[in-house]
This record gives structure tokens, sequence and C-alpha cells, in this order.
């Protein structure tokens, strides 16, 4: 059974999910194909963007998504992953887990008996990545000869956009202190990738370096959920890749400004840029609801 647990997974589908969602999002599509269909939501994690997006898309797509917190699974009481996805597969058509694991969800996914979607992990992003560059495309109506800077932790989402952003035709740069690089086995993917379609992948510890003709800039929270007791240190070593200013000055002329969001202003970005004219950080979130109606309805539709 396909699931979405990595931006690998969809490959050679990129395209096509990106143009259902172009048109799902104009209403060109059909109405309710996912009527009389049941989509389970697991959190370990909490969350605003995804429980809601996913939850509101599913109804309007014609089903219902039911919503499931550690506390109510006796997974959280140590019923095997195994037994979980077993007996889930008897009930609904598709499984959204938002997890601390990423090996929990693929543990997940092999015993499933319906499709499985990543809604973030320690290692990927795949939803959050199919918004980004939703909104980019709409923004600057093609990917064609656009680059892609992450500034600050090498985390999941900078892992799903390196790899989504050459099988799209995009160059990318990450911006990064020493020690907080992508995972060294998504950067190695993601080389191929760009090699393959003849882009650019740049993981540097030097700001003027990575944003170089840069069209758009991208950072996310220094310190993420599980992360807590490295906070001071993070701080000071993320200190000097804030997105500010002076910072978006080196992009190109009409760069944008992207943050998957939630932001802590005046720590990761300034208040000036995230409020400012080239900021796309809500149509960004909106994208969310609409990139992911179109992996449910890829994976799910009969």
């Amino acid at each position: 059974m396909d699931s979405l647990l990595s931006i690998t997974d969809i490959k050679d589908d990129v395209s096509y999910i990106l143009d259902l969602a172009c048109k799902i999002k104009a209403g060109e599509m059909e109405e309710k194909p996912l009527e009389g269909k049941t989509l389970a939501m697991i959190f370990q994690k909490s969350s605003t963007r995804t429980r809601v997006s996913f939850d509101v898309g599913m109804y309007q797509l014609g089903g219902r998504a039911i919503f499931l917190s550690s506390n109510d699974l006796q997974m959280g009481r140590g019923e095997p992953i195994y037994d979980t996805a077993k007996v889930l597969s008897r009930f609904v058509d598709g499984i959204m887990i938002r997890a601390i694991k990423h090996e929990d969800v693929v543990e997940l996914a092999e015993h499933a008996e319906v499709p499985v979607i990543s809604g973030l992990t320690d290692l990927e992003h795949p939803c959050q990545a199919l918004a980004d560059v939703l909104t980019i495309k709409e923004h600057f109506g093609s990917f064609e000869n656009k680059k892609i800077c992450f500034v600050g932790d090498g985390n999941n989402v900078c892992n799903s956009l390196l790899l989504i952003a050459p099988l799209l035709g995009m160059d990318m740069s990450v911006a990064c202190p020493k020690g907080y690089e992508p995972s060294e086995e998504i950067l190695k993917t993601a080389l191929e990738y760009a090699k393959e379609n003849n882009t650019e992948i740049v993981v540097s510890d030097d700001i003027g370096v990575a944003l170089e003709n840069v069209d758009v800039v991208y950072t996310d929270v220094w310190v993420s959920m599980g992360d807590e007791a490295e906070a001071k240190q993070r701080k000071l070593d993320f200190a000097p890749f804030q997105v500010n200013s002076d910072l978006m000055s080196l992009a190109n002329e009409g760069a944008i400004f992207m943050h998957c969001l939630p932001a802590v202003r005046g720590q990761e970005v300034t208040s000036e840029v995230i409020d400012g004219p080239q900021s796309v950080i809500f149509d960004e979130a909106e994208n969310r609801m609409h990139a992911q109606k179109a992996v449910l309805y890829y994976f799910m539709k009969d």
C-alpha cells in the first residue's frame, strides 16, 4: 500500500500532485471525491496547522477525520505499533500521523493496510514541503531559474525541501552553523536528485555564499519540539543567522520570505520581515490544506 513518509515516496509524482492541488484550490475537481472515507489522525505532537488543515480538508473532500492523541490510543500505553496498524486498518481508509520518531511512522506504514501520511517526524515534513513549493509556484508562476535558501537549523523541514527542490528544477542552499547541518543521508539523496535534474545544492555556514542569487528565503524556529534542553546554546549558535532586513537585502530583488510557523518573532526572524511586503507566510499556511487535499485525493481515492 502506497504511503507518504518522505518526499522520496512521490519523487516521480510531485508535479502531478502540485497540479492536482492547483485544480482542487481552483474548484476544478469533482465535488466530494472522498465521500464515505474516514481518516484517522494520530498526534504525538501538538499542532495548529496540521490538525486543522487535515480535518477541514478531509471534510471538504466529503469524508471525515478522527482526531486521536497519544492519550486516546492504547499505543500511548504500550500497545505495539503493529497491533495499532492492523486494528486501525479495519476501521479507516487512511492514517495521518504527526510523530516524534520517523522510524515509528515507517513501522506503522509497514503493517498498515491503508495509506499512511506523515504529518511530521523528526526526519521529514513532506506535506509542509508540498505546501511550500505550491506557494512558490503561485507567486512566481514557475520554478524555472529559481533558488531557495533555508536559513538556520538543518531540520525536518529543511530535509524535505532539499529533496523536493531539485525534483522541480530549483537550486537550493542551506545556511547553518557548523554542527546543525541537514541529515547526511537526506543530503546524499538530494545531491543525486540535483545531478539528475541539473540543479545545484550548497550547504554552508557562510550566509553570504548561501544567499547568493536567492529568490526564496526560508527559516524555522531555532528550538524545535524535543530540543528544549539545548535552547540556551542554540540561541547563541543561531544568533548570526536571524532573518532580518539586512539578511533579506542579500537576496534577489523581489525575493519572498517563508516560514512554516509557528514563529518566534524577534528570534529566528524579525517582525519587520515576517510582517513585511516580502512575506508570504499566510499564503503558505493556507496552502497546507490545498496541498494535503491533493495528497489525500492521490492516496485515498479509489
